[in-house]
C-alpha cells in the first residue's frame, strides 16, 4: 500500500449554498492533517479552498498553496499557509501540483476544478504522471460525471487499461485507502511503442 506525504486537493473557491459542502471541505482538512498528509490546493482563502486550508492549518497540517498571478486578487490569495507559490498562468499552476503532490483527491467544485480533475486523468493516461487520481463523490454531487466516465469507457473513448485511472468513493477514508491501492496502468505512450 501506498503512503502519501502530500495530495493535491482540487475543490471550488465558491461557498456553496448547502452547507454540508463547506462541512465536508473543513472535515477534509482536519482529516488529511490528523493523518500527517501535506495538502497542496489552489492558494485562495475563499469558499471549499478556504476551507480545506483553514481546518488543515488548525490541525497543525502543511499547506502549500499554488495561485496564478491573475488570481492571487479574485481568489484572495491566503497569507497565512506553510508555503504559498505564485506562479505565472495555470499550466505552470498545475505542473507544481504533479511535482509537489503524490495524488490528486477531488471535492466538489466548478469548472476549474473539472479542468483539474481531468487534466490529471489525461496526463496519466499519457504517462506524465503515475500517481492515484481520486474523487471524492459527496452526496451524491459527482454522480452524473462518474456515470458519464462509465459511458465513455462502455463507448470506447476510454481505453480499457485505463477505465481504473479515475477512483471516486463516497467517503474521505474509502477514497485514501483506494487510492493508496492503485497500481499505475499502461500508458498511451507504452501502448504505442508496443506496437512498432
Amino acid at each position: 500500500m501506498k503512503t502519501f506525504n502530500r495530495l493535491a486537493v482540487y475543490c471550488g473557491s465558491a461557498t456553496p449554498a448547502d452547507p454540508q459542502f463547506m462541512a465536508m471541505a473543513k472535515e477534509v482538512g482536519a482529516e488529511l492533517a490528523r493523518w500527517g498528509i501535506g495538502i497542496v490546493y489552489g492558494g485562495g482563502r475563499v469558499g471549499l479552498m478556504g476551507a480545506v486550508a483553514d481546518a488543515a492549518m488548525a490541525a497543525g497540517g502543511e499547506v502549500i498553496g499554488v495561485i496564478p498571478e491573475a488570481l492571487v486578487g479574485a481568489e484572495v490569495a491566503h497569507k497565512g499557509l506553510t508555503e504559498l507559490h505564485v506562479v505565472p498562468d495555470m499550466h505552470a499552476r498545475k505542473a507544481l501540483f504533479t511535482s509537489l503532490a503524490d495524488g490528486f483527491v477531488t471535492l466538489p467544485g466548478g469548472v476549474g476544478t473539472m479542468d483539474e480533475l481531468w487534466e490529471a486523468i489525461s496526463w496519466a493516461q499519457l504517462g506524465y504522471h503515475n500517481k492515484p487520481v481520486g474523487l471524492l463523490n459527496v452526496a451524491g454531487f459527482y454522480d452524473q460525471l462518474i456515470a458519464f466516465d462509465r459511458h465513455m469507457i462502455e463507448t470506447g473513448f476510454i481505453r480499457p487499461a485505463h477505465a481504473g485511472i479515475l477512483i471516486a468513493r463516497n467517503t474521505l477514508p474509502d477514497l485514501i485507502d483506494a487510492m493508496a491501492a492503485y497500481q499505475p496502468h499502461e500508458t498511451i505512450f507504452s501502448m504505442k511503442a508496443a506496437r512498432l
